[in-house]
């Protein structure tokens, strides 16, 4: 147990404060949008490498959110497609399909807002990661009122609530340098 309180308080005493642009970024993108979670914005950007050294540049922290959307949305398809082969309902499986559609596009469509976060074109940008942004409702809507909910939707909630929470970080920085 002793070793146990040494291991988490010198792992607790390494963990790096968030660079101030990481936070300061953060902070302006909760302001312009009540739906930013200010604390996952901060965790979210400091835990990636890339966004630590470019903390100071707004389309670069913008590119990094939008690009970990991007990565959770190819990760919930793939969670769609693994369920979808795993389950016997033909409704189900459907339900599934639409699902793996929806962040397929989501996907794409966020691909294509990094594009132009690159390029520059950030209204364009922030019209494309909006548009991404519902996917995790599109996603539910398809299983309301059903009776074989049972456990997929569950098992894809986090996925869902997690993906809705970077977009909208995304979505947040994006359109505070639009």
């Amino acid at each position: 147990m002793a070793a146990a309180v040494v291991l988490l308080l010198a792992t607790t005493a390494r963990a790096e404060p968030a660079p101030a642009g990481i936070e300061e970024a953060c902070r302006g993108a909760a302001s312009r949008d009540s739906a930013v979670d200010y604390a996952h914005c901060v965790s979210s950007l400091s835990s990636d490498r890339q966004s630590r050294r470019d903390a100071a540049d707004m389309p670069a922290l913008a590119a990094a959110a939008t690009r970990m959307a991007i990565e959770h949305a190819a990760a919930t398809e793939a969670r769609f497609d693994g369920l979808g082969e795993a389950e016997e309902s033909p409704r189900a499986r459907a339900r599934l399909g639409h699902c793996l559609e929806v962040y397929g596009a989501a996907a794409d469509v966020l691909r294509d807002a990094l594009d132009n976060i690159r390029a520059r074109v950030y209204g364009r940008a922030v019209e494309q990661i909006a548009a991404a942004l519902g996917a995790a409702e599109r996603c539910e809507d398809a299983w309301k009122g059903e009776e074989e909910q049972r456990n997929v939707p569950a098992v894809a909630t986090e996925h869902d609530r997690e993906y809705g929470r970077l977009a909208t970080v995304a979505l947040g920085l994006t359109a505070g340098i639009a």
